[in-house]
């Protein structure tokens, strides 16, 4: 088990890919690693690398578990922009959304853009077999040959998944390029200056850091907002509901920057875990923030459920 262990990250990310739920994806690479195990003696070096064939186990696994599911999205993908900042913010329980991704620091820059939330998105729309198909030729680099056996198929099917599943994201999804780590060296800086402006409830100083058509989505709400104007009301509506006070802490998901945002806590005078806002930062400005309005995901992430006072 030693020698499958140290697959277990690619793995992981692999699986979350397919599933769009970083807990579930958990459980199917303990999944992927007692099959190996159990099959061991049937593993052929000659055949295929031994990272190959744990991805072939995994896929199968994901394939086998996505059977009459129905895709994780974003709001964003559910319909038009909302314009109403002020509409009720329902949560929608029934709908099984895309979840965030706790980064691996140790993963490399190309492992971290096949993890961005508009990447992951887009694959849901795919077929089961075909998400499968690009990832596994796309992201993985796996020959078409090595892809059919693993997936029991022909090269011919195959290469023609592969052409679909292709033609889906171009119409949907942001080109590759897009989703690979900025250039912009000023990335950091403007999360900084974000978090400054949150923590003060300086929404001015907020919308000043937002581009023109800035995206705010905030799953399990199904209520998503575009535009700087409707964002800085949303935010006023939000400082006006919880108070001042917030505390956020910098983190890493989806290959990208993340703040875990905690709210004032009337009750105990701290602060105590309220959303994870995975941003999008493109030449110097935010555009895209995807709010996990529950708290219950910073257990992924290793973040406490509340600070007292400073």
């Amino acid at each position: 088990m030693t020698e499958f262990e140290a697959f277990r990250g690619d793995l992981l990310a692999h699986c979350y890919r397919m599933l769009g739920s970083f807990h579930e994806a958990e459980d199917l690479v303990q999944e992927t690693l007692l099959r190996a195990w159990r099959a061991a003696d049937r593993f052929d070096p000659q055949r295929a690398s031994l990272r190959t064939w744990l991805h072939r186990i995994a896929t199968n696994a994901c394939l086998n578990a996505l059977e009459g599911r129905a895709r994780r999205p974003l709001p964003s993908g559910l319909g038009p922009a909302g314009d109403d900042p002020h509409a009720p913010l329902t949560p929608s329980l029934d709908v099984p959304w895309l979840q965030p991704f706790p980064d691996d620091p140790a993963a490399t820059l190309e492992q971290r853009a096949g993890l961005r939330l508009a990447f992951v998105a887009a694959l849901q729309l795919l077929p089961a077999r075909q998400r499968a198909v690009l990832l596994l030729r796309e992201v993985l680099q796996l020959p078409a040959a090595e892809v059919a056996e693993a997936l029991d198929t022909s090269v011919a099917s195959v290469n023609s998944s592969l052409q679909r599943a292709r033609a889906t994201l171009h119409a949907a999804a942001p080109a590759w390029e897009d989703l690979r780590d900025p250039a912009d060296p000023g990335e950091r800086a403007v999360v900084e200056r974000y978090l400054a402006a949150f923590e003060a409830a300086d929404v001015p100083g907020l919308t000043k850091l937002l581009a023109d058509d800035v995206i705010m989505e905030m799953p399990p709400v199904d209520l998503w907002l575009r535009g700087r104007e409707h964002y800085g009301t949303f935010m006023e509506r939000v400082f006006a509901m919880r108070g001042p006070g917030w505390r956020l802490r910098p983190v890493a998901a989806n290959g990208g920057p993340a703040l875990a945002a905690y709210a004032p806590d009337p009750a105990g005078g701290g602060v105590r875990a309220h959303s994870l806002q995975v941003l999008t930062v493109r030449g110097g400005v935010v555009r895209h923030n995807v709010t996990f309005a529950d708290p219950s995901v910073f257990t992924a992430f290793g973040l406490p459920a509340a600070y007292e006072p400073r």
